[in-house]
C-alpha cells in the first residue's frame, strides 16, 4: 500500500484532527495551553466538518463549471466524439453479489454518462486502474455495471490509471490516436474542474458533464445547522478535492 495513502489519511481531515485531539490529551498536564489550543481546533474542526450548511458552502466554492443543459444531450454528438466516466473507488467483495462492485459515486456517474450516451449516440469510454493493486480495475467494473444496469456497452476500457491525472493521460493514449480529441467528462460536481484542468492538458477538448450537486440548498433542519454524520464524510472529499486542486496546479504544469 502507497505511503502517500498514510501519509494523506493523517495530514487531511478527520485525522489531522483526531491527531490535534490526541495531542490535547498527551500535553493536558505538561503544556495545559497548547492542549486547550489543540483541543480547541479539534472539535471544533469535526464540528465545522458535521454541519450540512459548510458542505453546502464548501462545494460552491468548488463547484465551478454549470450542469449541462437538459434540452442539450442529443445535440452533445456535434460537439463531441465520446463520454468519458472516470472511476471512484469500488466496494470490495460485496457479499450481496459475490463480487466487486462500483461506489455509490460511481454508480452516479454511469446513470448519467448512461443517459448521455443513449440521448447523443456517442460511444463511452470507462477510466480506472486497479485498487491498491488488486484486479478487477475500477474501468472493468464500470464497464460491466454500464452494461447490465443501464444497457449500455463500452467501448473503451482505460486500466491503469489510480489518479485524476493519470484518468487524463491514459485516456489519452487510447483515445488521441484514434482522432477523438473532444470528449464529455462526466465526474461530480466538486471534481470537475480539477478533472476538466487535466483532460485538456492531455490535450483534450473538454464538454464538462458534472453530476451530484453538493453546493444546493440542503433542505435540512434550521438551515443544515445541526451536525450530521454524512457531512463529517461529504467534507472530507471537499477538502480533499481543494488540496488536489492546489496540488495539481503547483506539479502538474
Amino acid at each position: 500500500m502507497p505511503i502517500r495513502y498514510f501519509i494523506k489519511q493523517l495530514l487531511l481531515p478527520p485525522g489531522i484532527l483526531l491527531l490535534l485531539l490526541a495531542l490535547a490529551w498527551w500535553f493536558r498536564r505538561s503544556r495545559p495551553r497548547l492542549a486547550g489550543a489543540c483541543f480547541a481546533l479539534g472539535l471544533g474542526g469535526m464540528w465545522l466538518m458535521s454541519l450540512p450548511v459548510v458542505v453546502e458552502w464548501s462545494a460552491r466554492a468548488l463547484e465551478t463549471e454549470p450542469p449541462l443543459a437538459l434540452d442539450s444531450w442529443a445535440a452533445l454528438a456535434q460537439r463531441a466524439d465520446a463520454i468519458v466516466v472516470l472511476g471512484s473507488g469500488r466496494e470490495r467483495g460485496d457479499p450481496a453479489w459475490g463480487s466487486d462492485q462500483p461506489t455509490g459515486i460511481g454508480l452516479e456517474r454511469e446513470r448519467y454518462a448512461a443517459r448521455l450516451a443513449k440521448a447523443s449516440g456517442l460511444p463511452v469510454l470507462t477510466s480506472g486502474g486497479l485498487h491498491y493493486g488488486m484486479p478487477p480495475s475500477e474501468a472493468a467494473l464500470m464497464a460491466e455495471s454500464m452494461l447490465n444496469d443501464f444497457g449500455v456497452t463500452v467501448h473503451w476500457k482505460e486500466e491503469r490509471s489510480r489518479t485524476t491525472w493519470e484518468n487524463a493521460r491514459m485516456s489519452a493514449e487510447v483515445l488521441l490516436p484514434l482522432g477523438i480529441k473532444r470528449v464529455v467528462v462526466v465526474t461530480q460536481a466538486w471534481h470537475m474542474p480539477r478533472s476538466r484542468w487535466s483532460f485538456e492538458k492531455a490535450g483534450f477538448t473538454v464538454v464538462p458533464a458534472p453530476v451530484g450537486f453538493l453546493g444546493v440548498d440542503n433542505a435540512r433542519p434550521l438551515g443544515g445547522w445541526m451536525p450530521e454524520f454524512k457531512s463529517v464524510w461529504q467534507s472530507g472529499q471537499l477538502m480533499n478535492e481543494a488540496v488536489g486542486q492546489v496540488g495539481y496546479r503547483l506539479f502538474y504544469r
